[in-house]
């Protein structure tokens, strides 16, 4: 049933969980204090998505020691760096990893904070594990904070992704499904074969930890056993080990967290590879409704002085070639109201063609969103071109994205914007950071629920202009449309 390959029905949700004790509620307040209490949590973000979950915390797009220092100064329990490693080859994801312990290490210790590290990823499984938490613990040991164990949440509950009995499943339209039957299981550079995260530890860490190695919180331990008996079994791990957690609602994220946090009290250190709900409990907050129009413009500065010529319109840059977000890019045009530019990616990749195809687009957007018929909305081509293999493939992705960036870059550079959206995860962070220059920024919540970050850049071209971070892989088909609908009442 877990593995990739055999065919699944799909099943109810509340069919999966029956015959689990029932959810045990937790004070969310009462967890925040403790929350507020231990070590703050750093959330090192290998796409910029991870922020979906939360509101009000500082967000890195670079991690020298001074930007490290002054979030570690901030009165939030938590704050994200933004790695984006999951663009990246292993051996570059290997060295930023390393680069960014080694300066978090620094900025802590001049600041006199103690923290914990969270790798967060992606909640179908991609990324690269177990590279980053290799890396990570390396240099956590080195720092003098070796862990004992590494706890794997991937849920993200906003968006169906839960954990039951050690396997993961998502949730589709027909119900709910292993992830190993998705399309993401099928990824060109991360693909896999089991949803039981026992077996997918193995099958990623080619056996070197075999399942019966991999430890496990389940929902009984959660509900039954509840904190003590969490803290019971993490206290018990040592020299790295491995333990995959179920999860299917908010509450059992937080029963874990508070055994978590009871277990780090008593001296155990951790490494976290999570999803995004898991950071939403850990950082003691629940769950918040979508901002509306009215908050983003207060939440804004006026920037008077901008010499720029301001559109009442805003930029989308879509990216992703995931189904589901050419299903939402279909229903925003079903509707009207934008105006479209395509990069074609065969002449991107054509080195006689491709810088000229990218200067055309730019005159062309700088011209229509200037006149502002409409939200301007450029796309890679559809049909999504891979390499030979998986380093090949991200190979072609960076070449696609660092066009569709400078397009965004040179057009923000002459025109501001109402609003800049980043369709897909390596899309929305190379257009956060080498489109519109974010360093620091603060994600201020959402506006599906749960599920896309609204950004308040602190500085740079794209200050006063609220950034929309949308992943490629999650919403219904209306979810761009509604995100945009919003934004246009700015």
């Amino acid at each position: 049933m877990a593995g990739r390959g055999t065919h699944v029905t799909a099943v109810p949700l509340d069919e999966l969980t029956a015959g689990f004790p029932p959810v045990r509620p937790v004070d969310a307040a009462a967890l925040a204090t403790q929350v507020a209490g231990g070590r703050t949590l750093v959330v090192l973000d290998d796409d910029p998505t991870g922020t979906q979950s939360i509101t009000d915390l500082p967000v890195l797009t670079r991690w020298t020691v001074d930007d490290l220092r002054w979030a570690l100064r901030q009165d939030t329990p938590a704050f994200f760096v933004l790695t984006n490693t999951r663009s990246l080859a292993e051996p570059d994801a290997a060295a930023l990893n390393r680069d960014v312990a080694g300066a978090l290490a620094t900025a802590a210790a001049a600041e006199g904070v103690d923290y914990v590290v969270a790798s967060r990823s992606d909640s179908t499984l991609r990324g690269h594990y177990p590279l980053e938490t290799d890396v990570l613990a390396a240099e956590l040991a080195a720092a003098g904070r070796p862990i004992d164990g590494v706890v794997i949440v991937p849920a993200f509950v906003d968006a169906g992704r839960v954990t039951v009995g050690s396997v993961h499943w998502m949730r589709t339209t027909e119900g709910m499904i292993p992830v190993s039957e998705s399309e993401f299981a099928r990824d060109a550079t991360f693909g896999y074969h089991h949803a039981d995260l026992r077996d997918w530890v193995a099958e990623k860490t080619a056996g070197r930890t075999p399942r019966t190695e991999v430890a496990t919180v389940t929902l009984d331990d959660l509900r039954a056993g509840g904190p003590g008996g969490v803290e019971k079994i993490l206290g018990g791990l040592t020299g790295g080990r491995p333990v995959v957690v179920d999860a299917v609602t908010d509450d059992d994220l937080r029963v874990l967290v508070q055994g978590l946090l009871a277990a780090e009290a008593g001296g155990s250190r951790f490494l976290y590879r999570t999803g995004p709900s898991f950071v939403r409990a850990r950082s003691g907050q629940t769950a918040a409704p979508p901002v509306d129009a009215a908050r983003l413009r207060a939440a804004l500065p006026a920037l008077d002085g901008d010499p720029r010529p301001r559109s009442a319109r805003g930029l989308v840059a879509v990216g992703s070639h995931v189904a589901l977000t050419t299903r939402q890019l279909d229903r925003l045009r079903a509707t009207g109201g934008i105006v479209e530019l395509e990069l074609d990616v065969p002449a991107l990749l054509d080195p006689a063609r491709g810088s000229a195809h990218v200067a055309t687009t730019v005159e062309r957007a700088v011209e229509l969103l200037g006149n502002a018929d409409g939200d301007l909305v450029v796309t890679t081509s559809r049909t999504l071109v891979t390499g030979a293999d998986g380093a090949a493939s991200l190979a072609i992705a960076r070449t696609v994205s660092t066009a569709l960036v400078t397009v965004v870059r040179e057009l923000v550079a002459r025109v501001r914007p109402a609003f800049v959206l980043g369709k897909g995860g390596i899309t929305a962070s190379d257009t956060a950071t080498a489109g519109l220059g974010i360093t620091r920024a603060w994600s201020r919540g959402t506006l599906l629920p749960g599920l896309v970050s609204v950004w308040e850049p602190v500085s740079g071209p794209a200050c006063g202009i609220p950034y929309i971070v949308f992943a490629g892989n999650v919403g219904d088909d209306d979810g761009l449309l509604t995100a945009v609908r919003t934004l246009r009442e700015l």
